[in-house]
């Protein structure tokens, strides 16, 4: 074989390499009932449930959060993480769950939590008026 077929084969292998190992890291977004149907891990994106409770006591297991979310179609799940709570999770917005289904439960691997801005639309009207006042001066 020549060389140049050497190396050509080399960089086919090395690209294959490359696209499989890039798509096995990826997951995909789905809903509670998506969770359910399958066995790989999956982005969940809902919003907490405020109205039932949240369990974390870091005196018994710092390594022990649970709470209960409803997805973007409305269904509601138990979610179980294992790590501490994140800070102002009580306050966001939106959360983004990444994990797999065990039993009726969902167990999140990673948890992003989207909290509110502090930029509200009263405080950019004063804003604005501030440095509008300010420019005039």
């Amino acid at each position: 074989m020549k060389k140049s077929s050497i190396i050509g084969i080399v960089v086919i292998a090395i690209a294959i390499a490359v696209i499989i190992s890039t798509y096995s890291n990826t997951s995909t977004y789905g809903s509670f009932n998506d969770a359910k149907a399958t066995k790989s891990e999956l982005h969940v994106v809902g919003q907490l449930n405020k109205t039932k409770e949240l369990f974390y006591d870091a005196t018994k297991d710092a390594n022990y959060f649970s709470f209960y979310m409803k997805d973007n179609k409305g269904e509601e799940c138990k979610v179980i993480y294992s790590g501490t709570k994140p800070q102002d999770f009580e306050r966001s917005e939106q959360i983004v769950l990444t994990g797999k289904m065990k039993g009726n439960e969902f167990h999140a691997s990673k948890i992003l939590t989207k909290c509110p801005s502090k930029y509200t639309d009263e405080k950019l009207k004063v804003t604005e008026v501030s440095a509008r006042k300010s420019a005039n001066l």
